[in-house]
C-alpha cells in the first residue's frame, strides 16, 4: 500500500518527537491508534457490504441461468401438465389385467409370520447358572435365610 522504509519511519518518528513534544507524544499515538481502528472497521464494514452485493448479483444470474436451462429441459421432454396428466390418468392397461391376488396385501400378515410371533413371545431367556467359584450374596428370598 505504502512504501514507507525504514529511513523515512526513522524520519518521521524524529519530526513526530519534535513537533509533539516527549511528553504528549503517548497520547497521540493512543489517539491515532484509534482513528486508525476507526478507519479499519468502516473499511471491513464497506467492504464485506460490497461483497454481500456482488454474492445477491451474482446469484440473482445463477437463478435467471438455471431458469433458462430448466426451461429448455422442459421444453425438450414436455411440459409439467403433460406429466401431471400422465398420472392422473392412471397405469397403462397392460397392467390392469394384473389381478390382485398377484400381489401381497399389507392389511392382512401371513399366517406364518404369525405363528413365529407367537411362539417367539411364548419362549423366555434361559437363565445362566451363576459360577461356583464365584461368592453369591444374599437376596433376602425365604431360602437364603439362616
Amino acid at each position: 500500500m505504502f512504501d514507507i522504509g525504514a529511513f523515512e519511519l526513522l524520519v518521521i518518528v524524529i519530526v513526530a518527537v519534535l513537533v509533539i513534544g516527549p511528553k504528549d507524544m503517548p497520547l497521540a499515538l493512543r489517539t491515532a491508534g484509534r482513528w486508525i481502528g476507526k478507519v479499519r472497521r468502516v473499511s471491513a464494514h464497506f467492504r464485506s457490504g460490497v461483497d454481500a452485493m456482488i454474492r445477491e448479483a451474482e446469484l440473482e444470474e445463477m437463478e435467471k441461468k438455471w431458469k433458462a436451462q430448466n426451461e429448455a429441459i422442459m421444453a425438450k421432454t414436455g411440459t409439467a401438465e403433460d406429466y401431471a396428466d400422465d398420472q392422473m390418468t392412471g397405469p397403462p392397461a397392460a397392467s390392469a389385467e394384473a389381478s390382485e391376488s398377484d400381489f401381497p396385501t399389507h392389511d392382512d400378515p401371513a399366517p406364518e409370520a404369525e405363528e413365529r410371533s407367537t411362539a417367539a413371545g411364548k419362549q423366555s431367556k434361559p437363565k445362566r447358572p451363576a459360577p461356583k467359584d464365584e461368592p453369591q450374596l444374599p437376596l433376602g428370598g425365604p431360602e437364603e435365610k439362616g
